[in-house]
């Protein structure tokens, strides 16, 4: 079995109106007894006609604590009784609505000072809130209020002291759509050293990451450190990427059996991971491996990157070609039962003396380390040469075995913002890794989009499932899918990626775009309008649009030779300019695009006498065999009309003698045009 797609019906249940809905989270809830409505113009308005206050429920199909509130809730005739009889009830999926989830998760957090999901909202019917949380169990509980209580309270407020909570959701609104008083601050070189200084505060010298327990990979740290490594030559930036990487590598968070990495660790060692694994943290994390790769040249980072890949491919990848969006931490109700083992089940596969041998290597005992079973992990051993064959053979012995298990949930709707993620990852690990086939994936990634999420006026579209395509694309959308269609081009070096990515980037500012203020709006001017249009810089489980958008827009700069995109980059950073200098941290995605801006970078343009990207190949090789951040590749040939188009810089520029030739460009000047590889090698690397 592969998991289930939604609640089954039984002969005493009905379905509500989530039945029709193509979100794998809806339909979940369709046989719910709560009589849920999906986000619209009928919900909104039988609560006016009802006179009665939306509940709202915020979540997503992978999401284990919103699984736990299903079953002790929403599953209960007791609490449907009282959301039917006296609210109208709301589900969302965040993941297809991620504009809703913001406005009211920024709720969540100013009225509690903390957020999550499931988020719970009570609302007016005209989206007015004046209660937030996230997770309720269905009685009091240990000091929490539990929804029964919650929910009679409000219904009795609303009856009794309405006035009160409409001049409360007044307030929030208020709050809400308030314009943060963003001041100039120059972002400067100092900002950098302020943040490096305090990673080195945070960092876990024994257990790599950053801070305490829970622990999130959040691989654009390691970026900026990289980085900050590459400008400065500090040793304990890279010293603090590796420890991270070897220590996620080695805990439970990595799928040993599978591959893959999970969402997160509960523990600081990274042994327990909540279950769940997100395309968007395998695809970043993908680069965090490749990077450290070309910056140390260890084989692991490359094997782990390549092992990634092999999931995604294996798992996450529709046969249509796009990449799906989650596997759940749950299967047959268990948080994870389908990862965990018993050192009988072990020995039963491999045999006594294999298993005995793998038990050791993997920390698999007769006491567990995870509710009595055993999370595969190797935080106390080293693997050496020696090794690595005994535990492939074991390994798959282990996988084929698993197969037969009962499978978590995967939520197999196709979002194109964590697509262009992925896409970025196998485009760049095809590169580094000169493999093929990960091109070729991150190529029928891009065709599927462009075939099913692109409207027949253009418009990007953010949700695919089941032959439905829906929503008008957000700013996520947008900002992940050009960064996929950079790095796609700098792999493939075909024109109309690059062309495609203008495009894209030309649409986000027509549908973004703050004119008044700068940097660009969660959802487009032309999506449906909500009580609030917020606008992020914040850097969580995933870049922020604008952090993303800023450092497409420097690339695309010095790739085209659009100083207008360099501006617009500059824009961006300006408009959140002191809330960045007053919590750096938090924005580091955004001081990675500023380390761009600060730093001398370099664009190589190769020309050939043909578009065949074989002649250049070389040249290429030795240009992505190191890590080179700051580095950017245009290929070009005097045939090549469109790339002329795109950079008009490119058409003086000549293959010397019939010979490839590159030419290097830093600080705005250009040096010699170079036919000479080992040439070529010394001058990148000066």
């Amino acid at each position: 079995m592969k998991g289930y797609e939604f609640c089954m019906p039984t002969a005493t249940k009905k379905a509500n109106k989530l039945i029709h809905e193509k979100s794998p989270y809806l339909l979940q809830h369709a046989y719910n007894p709560v009589d849920w409505f999906p986000w619209g113009d009928e919900a909104f308005t039988k609560a006016k006609v009802e006179d009665k206050p939306i509940f709202l429920s915020i979540g997503y199909s992978t999401c284990h604590w919103c699984h736990v509130m299903e079953r002790e809730s929403f599953e209960d005739e007791e609490v449907a009784r009282i959301l039917n009889r006296d609210f109208i009830a709301i589900k969302v999926d965040r993941e297809e609505r991620p504009d809703i989830d913001h406005i009211y998760m920024n709720v969540c957090h100013a009225l509690t000072g903390h957020g999550g999901w499931p988020l719970t909202i009570i609302m007016t019917p005209e989206q007015k809130p004046f209660f937030a949380g996230t997770y309720f169990p269905k009685n009091d509980r240990m000091g929490m209020q539990g929804l029964l209580t919650i929910l009679e309270r409000v219904s009795n407020t609303w009856k009794n002291k309405r006035n009160e909570l409409l001049d409360y959701g007044e307030k929030i609104i208020k709050a809400v759509n308030q314009t943060y008083d963003e001041y100039y601050i120059d972002l400067d070189v100092d900002i950098a050293e302020e943040v490096f200084t305090q990673f080195k505060y945070e960092f876990d010298s024994k257990y790599g990451g950053f801070g305490e327990a829970p622990k999130f990979p959040t691989p654009h740290n390691l970026y900026f450190l990289l980085r900050y490594w590459y400008n400065t030559g500090d040793d304990t930036a890279l010293y603090m990427v590796e420890k991270t990487l070897d220590s996620m590598y080695k805990g439970g968070i990595y799928d040993h059996i599978g591959f893959g990495f999970s969402r997160y660790s509960t523990d600081k060692k990274w042994l327990v991971p909540h279950f769940e694994k997100m395309l968007y943290d395998n695809a970043l994390l993908a680069i965090a491996y490749l990077e450290a790769y070309q910056t140390t040249k260890k084989q692991k980072y490359a094997d782990i990157a390549d092992e990634i890949f092999q999931y995604v491919l294996r798992d996450m990848t529709s046969p249509e070609g796009g990449f799906y969006s989650a596997e759940d931490a749950d299967s047959e109700g268990e948080e994870g039962k389908f990862y965990v083992w018993t050192v009988e089940e072990i020995k039963e596969v491999l045999g006594e003396e294999a298993g005995t041998k793998y038990c050791s290597y993997f920390n698999i005992t007769e006491k567990g380390n995870f509710e009595g079973k055993n999370i595969p992990n190797l935080i106390n051993t080293d693997i050496n040469e020696e090794n690595i064959e005994f535990i492939n053979t074991c390994r798959q012995k282990l996988f084929e075995h698993r197969e037969k298990r009962i499978h978590p949930h995967k939520d197999d709707k196709i979002l194109t913002a964590w697509n262009g993620l992925m896409i970025a990852a196998m485009a760049f690990g095809g590169r580094v890794l000169n493999n093929k086939k990960y091109i070729i994936s991150a190529e029928n990634a891009v065709k599927f989009i462009y075939e099913k999420l692109l409207r027949s006026d253009g418009r990007l579209l953010a949700r695919y499932r089941n032959g439905e395509s829906a929503f008008p694309a957000y700013a996520d959308d947008y900002a992940f899918l050009t960064w996929g269609l950079i790095e796609l081009y700098e792999t493939t070096f075909k024109p109309e990626y690059l062309q495609r990515a203008i495009m894209l980037s030309e649409d986000l500012i027509k549908y973004f775009w703050d004119e008044k203020n700068g940097g660009l709006f969660v959802y487009g001017s032309d999506g449906e309008q909500l009580v609030s249009r917020p606008k992020e810089i914040y850097d969580g489980a995933t870049p922020s649009a604008n952090s993303v958008t800023a450092l497409n827009f420097i690339r695309l700069s010095r790739l085209t030779g659009q100083q207008e995109y360099e501006k617009k980059a500059d824009e961006i950073l300006k408009a959140f300019c002191s809330s960045i200098a007053n919590y750096p941290r938090g924005y580091i995605f955004a001081l990675t695009a500023l380390q761009y801006l600060q730093t001398l970078s370099k664009e190589v343009v190769i020309v050939t006498k043909t578009d065949d990207i074989t002649e250049a190949k070389e040249m290429l090789d030795i240009i992505n065999e190191d890590y080179r951040p700051f580095t950017l590749t245009l290929l070009y040939s005097s045939n090549n009309d469109i790339i002329k188009e795109i950079s008009p810089f490119v058409s003086e520029y000549k293959a010397i003698n019939g010979k490839t030739t590159a030419y290097i460009c830093e600080n705005y000047s250009c040096h010699a045009p170079l036919t000479d590889i080992d040439e070529l090698r010394k001058m990148i690397s000066n």
